[in-house]
């Protein structure tokens, strides 16, 4: 069961379904991580290899994309590599809405108050920010 922090003071995540188990969690070879430069993706910066991706790393991608990481942006993250190891997809914009509303509210449980968490998109910043492949979706997101 994989469980990510990504670094702050955040409530646990973890992983628990089928699809975690069948995988090695993300960044679990502590001796082997690798910069984000060394690390395959595609032309606009996905990796290519969800695998590659560890906590620490989203640092770097968001400054790359020039996306500050606040604690809201970090339980995203966090929530976004849960739901992946859970089900082998990323979440979709209305499923994650739905799990803000659970934990945060619905006053911040909107699409507009996700775009203002990442005004290039959930898809294009917070999946990539999380290590996700592109999304097929992008035309549907926030």
């Amino acid at each position: 069961m994989a469980v990510y922090e990504v670094p702050c003071d955040l409530p646990e995540h973890t992983g628990d379904g089928p699809a975690s188990l069948a995988r090695k969690p993300a960044g679990s070879d502590q001796n082997h991580r690798r910069r984000l430069s060394e690390i395959e993706r595609d032309e606009e910066g996905f990796l290519l290899d969800v695998h590659d991706w560890y906590p620490e790393l989203a640092d770097e991608i968001a400054a790359e994309a020039d996306q500050p990481l606040t604690q809201e942006h970090r339980e995203i993250i966090a929530y976004i590599r849960e739901h992946f190891e859970r089900n082998d997809s990323v979440p979709e914009a209305r499923t994650l809405l739905k799990h803000l509303a659970e934990n945060w509210g619905p006053e911040r449980a909107t699409r507009r108050y996700l775009y203002a968490l990442f005004p290039r998109g959930y898809g294009q910043v917070a999946c990539k920010i999380a290590g996700m492949r592109k999304p097929r979706k992008l035309m549907l997101d926030v």
